[in-house]
């Protein structure tokens, strides 16, 4: 990941910006700004991102009029750079993981966040089949007083139920990890979007097993928890 400053101070584009923050990422370079005194998100992808970057561009330039997520102001194709709203709120992880929220409240915030995938698989649904968000953890969500998806990266065809799974994996291994509380936000994220949907979740357990498994390679040092949890919600689902 390349520091923001070196975008900001060797592109002329870029001169008379401030930035205020850099952001942790794995793979870009993630930086809250202002423009002309506008709050604003800059996004710099690596070269070999470029894929990625023109997937995000379309998600965000096609869904951002109908869905809570960032709107695109700007695409920088010499710069591999989008150029975003910026979103001011609380990281939906910090929330969902923090022990001084109530479980209701927990509780509404899920329920929401189910509403939010409902709204985006709806307004992607295509006739040949669903595309879906991708990389769908706790971690690319924020709370204003609505829920906003941001990162859409990964972006593709796929099946509603991936994720499904997938959140339901972040919600179980963020920290604190497999906590009965988090089996039960699971359950009624899982009901909550179920009901709102015509469409089935079949083999969800199986996808939320896998789903933690996929995590290994990340997190090598959790291999045995999260194969031990992988086994047991494999066998008995949520309980």
């Amino acid at each position: 990941m390349k520091d923001i400053n070196d975008l900001v101070s060797n592109i002329k584009h870029y001169k008379d910006v401030v930035v205020h923050k850099q952001f942790e990422s794995k793979k870009n370079t993630l930086a809250y700004v202002t423009m002309k005194d506008k709050p604003r998100v800059l996004k710099w992808f690596v070269p070999s991102f470029k894929r990625q970057m023109e997937t995000e561009y379309n998600v965000l330039k096609k869904g951002s009029s109908d869905l809570n997520i960032p709107f695109l102001y700007e695409k920088d194709n010499q710069n591999n750079v989008l150029i975003l709203s910026y979103i001011v709120g609380e990281n939906l992880c910090d929330l969902i993981n923090d022990e001084e929220i109530s479980f209701e409240e927990k509780k509404r915030l899920i329920i929401l966040l189910a509403d939010w995938f409902v709204k985006f698989h709806t307004f992607f649904k295509k006739e040949e089949g669903f595309c879906i968000r991708g990389d769908s953890n706790l971690r690319n969500f924020i709370f204003t007083d609505k829920i906003w998806g941001v990162d859409f990266e990964e972006f593709r065809p796929g099946k509603p139920i991936e994720d499904i799974a997938g959140m339901c994996s972040s919600i179980l291994s963020t920290d604190p990890i497999f906590t009965s509380e988090k089996f039960k936000l699971c359950e009624i994220f899982r009901e909550s979007y179920k009901e709102s949907v015509d469409w089935f979740l079949n083999d969800l357990y199986d996808e939320i097993a896998y789903a933690l498994l996929e995590k290994i390679q990340w997190r090598p040092n959790d291999e045995e928890i999260l194969r031990k949890y992988s086994n047991r919600i494999k066998d008995k689902g949520l309980q």
